[in-house]
């Protein structure tokens, strides 16, 4: 059985992204970088959005010789690094298929995922606590049908429940 989840982000180590909503970019980057999908659990409250965001932007997943072999500053004497040691900018999406439940059969159930009108301003949180913390964040279009491009760096995939 699954511990009790809260807030959730799948967290990917890429080498650019970008998220496009109706032809529009709504948010990119090239080069190094975070994507990160959240999703909002209807149990959530907004005492979770600066420990996510915290978490997201201190994970050290990036190798701290390869980002300065292209140039780019690493302030860490560590050999893995945060994106907040080299300043890397970060895509949030919404994703509330995060929380889908497929126990029984084989439709996904969302029960456990927050509405928008919950879901929204917590993503929202997250974004702001993340740019309290010096992020560059990118984002998509909450509640719309985006078009996301990513180049996987690895793979590197985290999963993070706060």
């Amino acid at each position: 059985m699954r511990k009790n989840v809260t807030m959730r982000a799948v967290i990917q180590r890429v080498d650019g992204a970008r998220c496009e909503v109706d032809g529009q970019i709504t948010g990119a980057f090239d080069g190094p970088g975070l994507m990160v999908l959240v999703g909002v659990h209807v149990d959530d409250t907004d005492d979770k959005c600066a420990i996510l965001a915290d978490k997201i932007w201190k994970l050290r997943i990036f190798d701290a010789e390869t980002l300065r072999n292209r140039g780019i500053g690493v302030d860490s004497q560590s050999v893995e690094v945060a994106a907040a040691d080299a300043a890397l900018p970060v895509l949030i999406i919404s994703q509330f298929t995060l929380h889908a439940d497929t126990s029984k059969g084989r439709r996904p159930t969302w029960l456990q995922a927050a509405r928008g009108d919950k879901a929204e301003p917590l993503v929202d949180a997250v974004v702001e606590e993340l740019r309290k913390l010096g992020a560059r964040v990118e984002t998509g279009k909450f509640g719309a049908d985006m078009r996301i491009t990513q180049v996987n760096d690895g793979p590197t995939t985290i999963v993070l429940d706060v």
